[in-house]
C-alpha cells in the first residue's frame, strides 16, 4: 500500500518526534508516518519503545525548511526595509513584537453591552516618536504583505486589524507590487507599495489620537529596537505625504 500524502501537519508532528524524546502517541498520524518510513520503533533496553526520526525523515524536514525559507524571505525582507525606513524619519521601531490589545465592545441585541476581548497581536513592524512627551509618541503599525494568498486571508480578519487599531494611531498595509488595489483595504487603513526601491505611498492612513496603555510601554521596554540610522542626513519620511506633520 503506497504511504499517504504528506500534510502540514505530518510535518509538525516530525519536527515534534524530532525535537523531543520520541514518545510515541499512537494515533493514526503516527501510523502514517512509520508507514513512509519517516520515523521508525527504537526499543530500548528496558523493553520501551520510542520513536526515531529516520534519514528520510531528516531530508524532509530539511526540504521543508527550504521551502518555509524561500517563502519568507521576501516578506522579512519588506519587513527589514520598512523598519529601516521608520528608523530614518527619526523614530524607534520594532519587529516581530507580541502585544496585547483590545477588541472592540459587542452591543448585544437586548441593549446591553458585552466588553471586548484581550488579544495578542504580532504587527510586523510597530514604531513611535523618538520623544519625550507620551503625547507625541504617534505609535504606528505596517503590517507586510508579499503574497495575495496571505493579504486576502488577513482581510478575512476582522479582529486582527482591530487589534492593530487599538495600538495605533496610524495602520498601514505595505504591498508587494501587483498583489492588490489599494480599494481592496479597508478605508481606516493605509496603503503602501513596494516599487523598485521606493515605498510609495498610495492612500494615506487616517490619523486617530491614541496614547500607549502602561502594558505596551512595558512591552517595548522589554524589546530591542531596530538599530538606526547613523547618518544624520538620512531623513526619508516613510508614511509622510507633505500635507502634515511628519510622523
Amino acid at each position: 500500500m503506497p504511504a499517504p500524502p504528506l500534510t502540514a501537519i505530518h510535518h509538525r508532528r516530525l519536527r515534534e518526534v524530532y525535537r523531543s524524546a520520541g514518545w510515541p502517541c499512537q494515533d493514526p498520524l503516527e501510523v502514517e508516518l512509520l508507514a513512509a518510513g519517516l520515523v521508525e520503533r527504537v526499543r530500548g533496553p528496558l523493553g520501551h519503545e520510542t520513536l526515531r526520526v529516520t534519514d528520510a525523515g531528516i531530508a524532509v524536514l530539511a526540504q521543508t525548511l527550504q521551502r518555509n525559507r524561500a517563502r519568507r524571505d521576501p516578506h522579512e525582507q519588506l519587513v527589514e526595509r520598512v523598519a529601516r525606513e521608520m528608523t530614518r524619519g527619526g523614530r524607534l521601531a520594532w519587529r516581530g513584537l507580541s502585544l496585547r490589545a483590545r477588541l472592540p465592545d459587542i452591543a448585544n441585541a437586548d441593549g446591553t453591552t458585552m466588553p471586548g476581548a484581550w488579544v495578542m497581536a504580532m504587527p510586523d513592524v510597530f514604531s513611535i516618536r523618538h520623544t519625550t512627551v507620551e503625547a507625541y509618541a504617534l505609535p504606528i503599525v505596517h503590517e507586510v504583505k508579499v503574497r495575495r494568498a496571505d493579504l486576502l486571508g488577513d482581510l478575512r480578519n476582522p479582529a486582527k486589524r482591530a487589534a492593530y487599531l487599538d495600538m495605533s494611531s496610524e495602520c498601514w498595509y505595505v504591498l508587494r507590487e501587483g498583489i492588490a488595489e489599494p480599494d481592496e483595504i479597508p478605508p481606516e487603513c493605509g496603503v503602501m507599495v513596494a516599487r523598485g526601491a521606493a515605498l510609495e505611498v498610495l492612500r494615506p492612513a487616517p490619523r486617530r489620537p491614541q496614547r500607549l496603555p502602561f502594558g505596551l510601554w512595558m512591552a517595548l521596554a522589554r524589546a530591542t529596537p531596530v538599530e538606526g540610522w547613523r547618518d544624520e542626513d538620512c531623513q526619508g519620511l516613510l508614511g509622510w505625504d507633505g500635507s502634515r506633520e511628519p510622523g
